[in-house]
C-alpha cells in the first residue's frame, strides 16, 4: 500500500471512529426520543421483518428490537466499522439472532433485502446521490401495506447559550449558518420535505411528526461529549470560511485541556429538532 492509500485508510478510520462516537453519544443523549418515534409509527400490526437503511451503530436497529420484540432486523451500513461495533452490542446484549448486518452502497446495486414489513432510514436518505430512485427501490422490496419510516434531523443541535461564548457571542449560530451555505451547495436534500418525495415514489404518507428536543445537560457528562464531538465535526465545514476571531473561539472550545474548554462548562443543552414520515406502500 503506498504512503497516500494508507494515509488515506487511517483518515477513513479516524472518520469512521469519530462518526462512530457521535452515533454513540446521539443514541445515548436522545434515547426516549427515539423510542418515542418507534412508539409512535403507525404500523398495522407488528412488523416482523425490518430493515435499517444507512443503520450506522445501531441506534435504530436496537430501538426497534426493544420495541418489537418479535422482529428481526436486516442492519444495512456502508461502513464497515459501523457495522462491526453494531454486532459488538447485538452480541453482548444477546440479540445476535435476532440481527443481520449487510454492507451495501445503497447509491449503486441493492443487496437482498428480503421482504420487509417496516422500513427504518433515520438521517440516511439526504446522503443518498439520488434519493427518488432510493424511494422506489424501497416501495419494490416492501411487503405490502409496510411501512417506510424516514427521520430527518430538522437542523444541527445547538448546544451553547445564545450569549457564549463571553468574547464571541453568537459564535455557534454563525458557524451553523456557514455550514448551511457549505450543505445547500454539497447536500441539496438535508431539510428537504419528504412528503412530496414519498407520494411521488408511490406512497401514501400515513403520518408526519416533528419532535422537539429540549434536554439541559449540565449534569450530564455524556452532552458535553456529544457537544464537543459535534462542534468538532461543525469545524471542519466552516474553518474556511469563518471570521479568524471566530474560529480562534471556536479553538478555545475544542481545547479539551485549556480552561474554556466546552467540557468544563456547565451551561450546555441539546436543542434540536426531529422530523419524522411515515408513509404505507403502494403495492
Amino acid at each position: 500500500m503506498s504512503h497516500t492509500h494508507q494515509t488515506e485508510a487511517h483518515h477513513d478510520h479516524q472518520h469512521d471512529r469519530d462518526q462512530a462516537e457521535i452515533l454513540e453519544l446521539d443514541a445515548e443523549v436522545l434515547a426516549e426520543h427515539i423510542e418515542s418515534i418507534a412508539a409512535w409509527l403507525p404500523v398495522t400490526a407488528p412488523p416482523r421483518e425490518i430493515v435499517d437503511l444507512g443503520c450506522g451503530t445501531g441506534t435504530g436497529t436496537f430501538a426497534l428490537l426493544d420495541h418489537f420484540p418479535e422482529a428481526h432486523v436486516t442492519a444495512v451500513d456502508s461502513s464497515p466499522g459501523h457495522l462491526q461495533r453494531l454486532r459488538e452490542k447485538a452480541q453482548a446484549a444477546g440479540l445476535a439472532e435476532r440481527v443481520r448486518t449487510v454492507r451495501a452502497d445503497l447509491d449503486a446495486a441493492w443487496p437482498e433485502l428480503g421482504t420487509p414489513d417496516l422500513v427504518w432510514a433515520s438521517a440516511s436518505m439526504h446522503h443518498m446521490v439520488d434519493p427518488d430512485r432510493a424511494l422506489r427501490r424501497i416501495n419494490e422490496i416492501l411487503a405490502p401495506g409496510g411501512l417506510l419510516a424516514v427521520v430527518e434531523l430538522a437542523g444541527f443541535p445547538r448546544f451553547l447559550p445564545e450569549n457564549a461564548p463571553e468574547e464571541r457571542p453568537g459564535l455557534e449560530e454563525r458557524c451553523h449558518a456557514a455550514k448551511e451555505r457549505f450543505h445547500a451547495e454539497h447536500v441539496p436534500h438535508r431539510g428537504a420535505d419528504w412528503g412530496p418525495k414519498l407520494t411521488a415514489a408511490g406512497f401514501t404518507v400515513a403520518g408526519e411528526r416533528g419532535i422537539t428536543v429540549d434536554i439541559e445537560g449540565s449534569r450530564d457528562e455524556a452532552v458535553g461529549r456529544y457537544a464537543l464531538g459535534s462542534l468538532r465535526r461543525l469545524r471542519g465545514g466552516v474553518a474556511e470560511t469563518l471570521a479568524a476571531e471566530d474560529l480562534s473561539a471556536l479553538d478555545r472550545l475544542l481545547d479539551t485541556e485549556g480552561p474554556d474548554s466546552i467540557l468544563r462548562r456547565d451551561d450546555l443543552a441539546v436543542r434540536t429538532e426531529r422530523t419524522v414520515w411515515a408513509a404505507r406502500s403502494g403495492s
